[in-house]
């Protein structure tokens, strides 16, 4: 299995193994013993979300310890993390991850960065996604910001981030 480490601390994506045969394939979604990718991390609840085609559900973060581990299983989700943190040495880095239903991996996005996700298949994203908190519906972990908020920079261009703009380069 191969696992990648970006330029936000703690943000990775762990190749699942695919065992293919005449039926179909077989893969783990996740192991307890891959501490590589969750180190102290015991995942406690899963979430099914299908977002639509263009669907951007952005910009979010947890203060109390949560991270979130995305599996896409159908489509494809571009996923943005990035740190604003006053202190951090990382300030002011975004990453861009596009994870698809044709290459399984788990994306692993500590909840104190601001993160989020845009459908950019032509059909709908269904996406598992697992964390280490349960979810307190009285006293919700979630700070959130417009998904178009100007105040998130694209380091490569110094514009504000934009989920729209075309894939190439």
């Amino acid at each position: 299995m191969g696992i990648k480490e970006y330029a936000l601390p703690g943000v990775k994506t762990y190749d699942l193994n695919i065992f293919p045969d005449e039926r179909g394939f077989f893969s783990e979604a996740f192991r307890q013993d891959w501490q590589e990718l969750f180190g102290e991390d015991v995942l406690v609840q899963g979430n099914l979300s299908m977002s639509y085609p263009g669907m951007i559900r952005a910009w979010h973060r947890h203060q109390r310890g949560q991270v979130d581990y995305f599996l896409v299983l159908k489509g494809a989700l571009k996923i943005g993390a990035y740190d604003d943190r006053p202190d951090s040495p990382t300030k002011g880095k975004l990453v861009e991850i596009v994870a698809s239903g044709h290459k399984p991996q788990l994306v692993r996005i500590p909840g104190f960065y601001w993160h989020g996700t845009k459908a950019v298949s032509h059909e709908p994203s269904l996406t598992m996604y697992f964390v280490n908190r349960l979810y307190d519906y009285k006293n919700p972990d979630e700070e959130r910001r417009p998904w178009n908020d100007p105040a998130i920079i694209d380091p490569v261009t110094g514009l504000s981030f934009d989920w729209n703009k075309p894939p190439h380069k």
